[in-house]
């Protein structure tokens, strides 16, 4: 590794969670059917939580504290920026993704959410493409019974970025939304189809929820 990329690895995780505490501070959330998420809360039962990667810039941020998921982080160096950055706000991190260190990593994250703890997965990630929900996250629920929880979060002010995942940055004193959907079940002797089939629900619900994110606050809503 050279001395640029140490530099970089050392620096941009703690500067981006600096700017994107100082960012959330002049930020109001709003939270849509929290009520189904609570009951799990309330009982520290296991869930799945899964966002899109251009939306999860605040979610570390905004769940800080109350909750220290295990979240699925790639093995490039990309993947090593995001477990630093998440780290700095309490979450726990698992290296592996669709292409390298997979299959371990999914079943080390069944067999946290087995413990009874958390689980928090990008479906398009770590590179896409966008918006579409890959494979790991349905066999992660069949191999450890948590439930799914999908998520989206949009602002009333944002900028996206010019990336492969339109990443999602709110501006100064927005208002944002975080709306939870129903959660989805992988059946333990769920088949190839069966699981095909929850991908795509979970797909198709994920787009459908981002829609009402976007369209919140009566912005745009872009067709997903």
């Amino acid at each position: 590794m050279s001395w640029a990329d140490r530099l970089r690895l050392a620096l941009l995780p703690p500067l981006g969670r600096w700017a994107v505490s100082l960012l959330g501070r002049t930020l109001t959330l709003t939270e849509v059917n929290r009520d189904v998420v609570e009951p799990f809360w309330a009982a520290r039962a296991p869930l799945i939580y899964a966002c899109w990667h251009g939306r999860i810039l605040l979610v570390p941020y905004l769940y800080r504290g109350r909750h220290r998921p295990w979240v699925l982080a790639s093995r490039h160096r990309d993947g090593e920026l995001v477990s630093r950055y998440v780290r700095g706000f309490g979450f726990r991190v698992v290296r592996g993704s669709t292409t390298r260190g997979g299959t371990a990593a999914i079943r080390e994250l069944a067999r946290r959410l087995k413990a009874g703890e958390e689980a928090a997965i990008v479906p398009d990630g770590p590179r896409g493409p966008r918006y579409v929900v890959q494979s790991g996250i349905a066999l992660l629920a069949k191999l450890s019974g948590a439930p799914i929880v999908p998520l989206a979060l949009s602002a009333s002010r944002r900028t996206h970025l010019a990336s492969w995942d339109e990443f999602l940055v709110p501006h100064p004193f927005a208002r944002v939304v975080v709306i939870f959907g129903e959660p989805l079940y992988v059946p333990a002797d769920a088949d190839r189809e069966v699981l095909e089939a929850r991908r795509g629900a979970l797909e198709s619900r994920l787009r459908e929820l981002t829609r009402e994110a976007d369209a919140y606050f009566g912005a745009r809503v872009p067709t997903l």
